[in-house]
């Protein structure tokens, strides 16, 4: 209980540095700050880069879709079409041949 209350009467300062101590802290960080920076800009321009090179990469082929259907038709109008879905439609009454 002794030690809590040397504590409480205590004026808590914080010990000082030497002014020396503290100016080779901020050089060291200026340092690491200034290599933070060359690697955000070296990451930068790596990455438009890349993006570059991909649009590049893909700008040289060209995409050729083609599609072609067999037809035939014979006598009675019938229409016979290969190459595709068949799909006759729904059956009516009305349409009888």
């Amino acid at each position: 209980m002794s030690n809590c209350e040397t504590c409480k009467n205590k004026t808590t300062t914080p010990d000082s540095i030497p002014y020396v101590a503290h100016e080779l802290a901020m050089a060291r960080s200026e340092r690491t700050v200034k290599r933070l920076w060359i690697t955000i800009l070296t990451l930068i321009f790596l990455f438009v880069g890349s993006n570059c090179a991909w649009l590049w990469h893909d700008s040289q082929f060209e995409v050729v879709e083609t599609t072609s259907i067999e037809a035939e038709q014979d006598g009675s109008g019938v229409n016979i079409v290969s190459g595709g879905d068949l799909d006759y439609g729904a059956e009516s009454k009305d349409n009888q041949n």
